[in-house]
C-alpha cells in the first residue's frame, strides 16, 4: 500500500519531510495546505506536489489523501491535528505535539475516539543511533541506568517576531529544544514523578534558558537544560551502575554512541544517508501496515507525559502562556 501524505504549511520542516519522503519506497505526497494560496501553490509547483489548499480543513476533507503531516508552527498542531483527525486521517504531528498537557490529552482522545492513527514526530526515537541504545541498556551493559544527563541550547539574536521569541507561537526553549533532553531521561528511566526546574524569561516572555532536575521512580534522576541565548555543549550522558553511554553533539541526532563499562570503551557507528526525518515516516507506515492507531516506539501516553513534564518546568520558571 502506498500511504498519500499532506502537508499542513509550507515552512522549513515541510522542505525536510518532501527530502525524507523521497528516501520513503511506500509514501508519496499528494497536497499541500497554508493559509495563503499563493504559498501553497508555489511550495506544490516547487516540489511537485499535485494539489494545493488555503487550509488544512480543506486538504483533511481530500479522499484522496490518507495522512497528513502537521508542519505548522507549535501554536496550530491542535487544531490542525485536529482537524485531521475529525476527517478520518491518520497524522504525524512535529514535536512538541501540543503546548499543554491538557492539549495533548484532547488530540490523543480525538484520534483514540476516531480511530486513526496520531503519533508525535520526535525524530530522535527512530535513529539508528536511539534504537542502538535502546539495545545497549536492554543488553545491560552499563548495568541500571541511574543518571541522564543531557542539554541542547544555542544563542540567537532576539526578534520579537520570530518563533522563538513569540509567546503566542510557543517559542521558547522548553517547548522547542528542552524537549529532546526529556524525551531522553524518559526513555531510559521512564516517566518523572517530581520535577524541579529554575530558568530566565526575556524580554518577550518566553523561557531563554532552563535547567531542571527530574527523579524517576526507582531513583533515577535527569538533569536537563536547553536555551535560545546560551550555547550549550548538546551532549548527553547516561550513567549506570556499571558504566556509561555518550552520545555526542548533536545529542538528538548523533552519528555515533560510546559505550564505556568494563575497562574498554565501544563506539557505535549510526550514521545514515537522507533527511533523518524518514525513518519517523517509515515507523507511521510500518503502524498503519499492521493496524496500529499508535506506535510503540512513541505512543501517546508518552506524548501526554512529556507534555505534563514541560507544563511543570513552565510553570516553576514562571512562564505565562498564551494558550492552555
Amino acid at each position: 500500500m502506498t500511504v498519500r501524505w499532506g502537508i499542513a504549511a509550507t515552512g522549513g520542516i515541510a522542505t525536510r519531510f518532501v527530502a525524507a519522503m523521497s528516501m520513503v519506497a511506500d509514501g508519496e505526497i499528494v497536497g499541500v495546505a497554508s493559509r495563503s494560496m499563493d504559498r501553497a501553490r508555489a511550495f506544490s509547483s516547487e516540489h511537485g506536489i499535485p494539489y494545493a489548499y488555503d487550509d488544512v480543513a480543506a486538504l483533511a476533507a481530500d479522499d484522496r489523501i490518507d495522512a497528513v503531516y502537521i508542519a505548522s508552527p507549535h501554536s496550530g498542531h491542535a487544531s490542525d491535528t485536529l482537524a485531521s483527525v475529525s476527517a478520518g486521517k491518520h497524522v504525524l504531528c512535529e514535536k512538541p505535539m501540543a503546548l499543554s498537557a491538557v492539549q495533548a490529552e484532547q488530540m490523543a482522545g480525538a484520534a483514540r475516539a476516531r480511530g486513526t492513527f496520531l503519533m508525535e514526530a520526535v525524530w530522535s526515537r527512530f535513529l539508528p543511533s536511539y534504537r542502538a541504545l535502546v539495545d545497549v541498556l536492554a543488553e545491560g551493559r552499563i548495568g541500571v541506568p541511574l543518571l541522564v544527563e543531557a542539554d541542547f541550547g544555542f544563542r540567537v539574536p532576539v526578534d520579537p517576531d520570530g518563533r522563538l521569541f513569540d509567546p503566542a507561537l510557543g517559542g521558547g526553549a522548553v517547548l522547542d529544544l528542552g524537549i529532546y533532553p526529556l524525551q531522553l531521561c524518559s526513555l531510559v528511566l521512564g516517566h518523572p514523578d517530581r520535577v524541579t526546574a529554575d530558568g530566565e524569561i526575556g524580554v518577550t516572555g518566553v523561557d531563554e534558558h532552563m535547567a531542571a532536575v527530574l527523579h524517576h521512580p526507582g531513583g533515577g534522576l535527569g538533569v536537563v537544560k536547553a536555551a535560545i541565548r546560551v550555547p550549550m555543549s548538546c551532549r548527553a550522558r547516561i550513567s549506570g551502575s556499571d558504566g556509561w553511554i555518550d552520545l555526542p553533539p548533536f545529542m538528538h541526532c548523533p552519528d555515533y554512541l560510546e559505550v564505556s563499562s568494563a575497562g574498554r570503551t565501544d563506539r557505535i557507528e549510526a550514521g545514515f544517508e537522507g533527511d533523518g526525518l524518514r525513518f519517523e515516516i517509515e515507523e507511521v507506515h510500518r503502524c498503519l501496515d499492521t493496524g496500529r492507531t499508535e506506535s510503540p516506539v512513541m505512543p501517546l501516553d508518552e506524548t501526554i507525559s512529556l507534555a505534563r513534564t514541560m507544563d511543570r518546568i513552565l510553570d516553576r520558571i514562571g512562564v505565562v502562556r498564551h494558550q492552555a
